[in-house]
């Protein structure tokens, strides 16, 4: 009888107060059961980075992947927030340094050929020579990983390509799904052979993991609340029993300074972003979403000539606090911290109508918003550039009544075509996404000019 421990973190998004608590529980784990003569395995499911904490920003990601190599990580797969938060040479070098392995199928350079520092699958081998067999897949936003010069294939029909050299060469095959709970059952009812899918992307919690046949499904949440345990009771090279738990975080046993240490890995990436980038020629003050505020009004702006859009709108809470006369890139990542794109779309006048209405609904400023890289709380009151409404509730463009025949182009934050938001217009629509700008980056840019 043979038991192989497999720990798994995914969806971190640079949430790193628990960090030292999650590093010191793992480390401790990995000696317990080494000591014990058993097998040791420790992955990361993807979106551990997230440019919105000064470190990741900073160290262009650099810091999280010495946080990686510290804790002995065996493999990761990728995430979106890896794969089309950071520029072409950015998440080609972004590895440079590990001391892991990077599984991933689905991703390719232009010319169709793996990068280098991944492999599509690994096989490990225990003591006992039972062969485990690792493969990850990536969640398919394969138009931004186009424009951002890589080649993304659909992952399940990657899947499909690799499953019976996985057979092959496998005893026991695990996926390091960053694809959503969705993808991972169907995954698991069409293809037996998985034994184990260890998952992220859609933060779903597994307190017991899911069996789905005889797959067994994992998910250890988001911002690192959990660390994902699986054991796996292997008789004779084969897979005769297997469990899933979590731990919660905040549970576990604390670290002696583990607040102090927190805080020097923000204050660490605070110093590097600490650059004056502008003199502005004047404070800008605080406010809350609901209030037009010149930066709001300032980013719009920017969107739009960014983008060379007839208008552009975003959403006030866009913007999360004030900027000093003197401005840093610390001071514009804190007020801005969204990996959020530029968007350009062409509708027509009257689906321009439709869209604007929608934006100065009752309901609209207090949404809640979670995900689409939004990372504050509430929607904000609607900004505009070149659009204005009279006391009629009729529509100008740049001055000119809306013409409901004309076709416009209008810049927008890239949160609003994905997900809900005007879900019957925007998905049929010409967009052209503008990578790997990020918001912050075209506020910089505008304050500077």
């Amino acid at each position: 009888m043979e038991y192989i421990h497999i720990y798994h973190t995914n969806d971190l998004h640079s949430h790193l107060k628990r960090w030292p608590r999650i590093q010191h529980f793992l480390t401790s784990r990995r000696t317990y059961q080494e000591a014990a003569g058993e097998e040791f395995l420790l992955f990361d499911i993807g979106d551990f980075i997230d440019r919105w904490h000064p470190l990741s920003e900073g160290t262009q990601g650099q810091g999280n992947i010495e946080l990686l190599n510290e804790s002995g990580y065996t493999a990761v797969t990728i995430g979106n927030n890896e794969g089309v938060n950071f520029p072409y040479e950015g998440l080609n070098h972004l590895y440079d340094n590990r001391k892991f392995d990077v599984v991933l199928a689905n991703l390719y350079n232009s010319n169709k050929q793996y990068p280098e520092w991944l492999k599509p699958y690994k096989i490990y081998k225990t003591e006992k020579g039972t062969r485990i067999g690792v493969i990850g897949l990536t969640a398919n936003f394969s138009l931004l990983y186009e424009l951002l010069g890589w080649h993304l294939t659909e992952p399940i029909e990657e899947l499909k390509s690799w499953i019976q050299t996985l057979r092959n060469q496998s005893d026991i095959i695990v996926l390091l799904s960053h694809l959503g709970l969705n993808h991972d059952e169907q995954i698991a009812r069409e293809f037996p052979e998985v034994d184990i899918i260890l998952g992220g992307h859609t933060h779903h919690t597994l307190p017991e993991g899911k069996l789905v046949g005889q797959t067994l499904l994992a998910g250890a949440g988001k911002h690192g609340r959990y660390v994902g345990y699986v054991c796996i009771q292997v008789d004779e090279r084969k897979p005769i029993g297997k469990q899933a738990l979590l731990y919660n975080v905040m549970e576990l046993p604390s670290v002696p300074d583990e607040k102090a240490i927190s805080k020097e890995l923000y204050r660490k990436g605070k110093k590097l972003l600490n650059q004056k980038i502008t003199k502005s020629p004047k404070e800008y003050h605080p406010h809350e979403p609901f209030q037009k505020a010149e930066l709001a009004q300032l980013l719009c702006q920017a969107l739009r000539e960014w983008c060379k859009a007839d208008c552009a709108f975003i959403n006030g809470g866009l913007i999360l606090g004030p900027l000093p006369s003197k401005v840093t890139l610390y001071d514009v990542l804190s007020i801005c911290p969204h990996p959020i794109n530029p968007c350009k779309i062409e509708l027509t006048g009257s689906e321009l109508k439709k869209v604007l209405l929608e934006t100065r609904g009752e309901d609209w400023a207090d949404q809640q918003v979670v995900g689409l890289g939004f990372r504050g709380t509430v929607m904000g009151e609607s900004i505009y550039d070149r659009i204005s409404f009279n006391e009629n509730s009729d529509i100008f463009i740049n001055g000119q009544e809306l013409d409901l025949n004309q076709t416009y182009t209008i810049a927008v934050p890239d949160m609003f075509t994905f997900g809900h938001f005007f879900k019957e217009i925007f998905p049929q629509k010409k967009k052209e996404y503008f990578l790997p700008e990020f918001l912050r980056d075209l506020l910089k840019w505008k304050l500077e000019k």
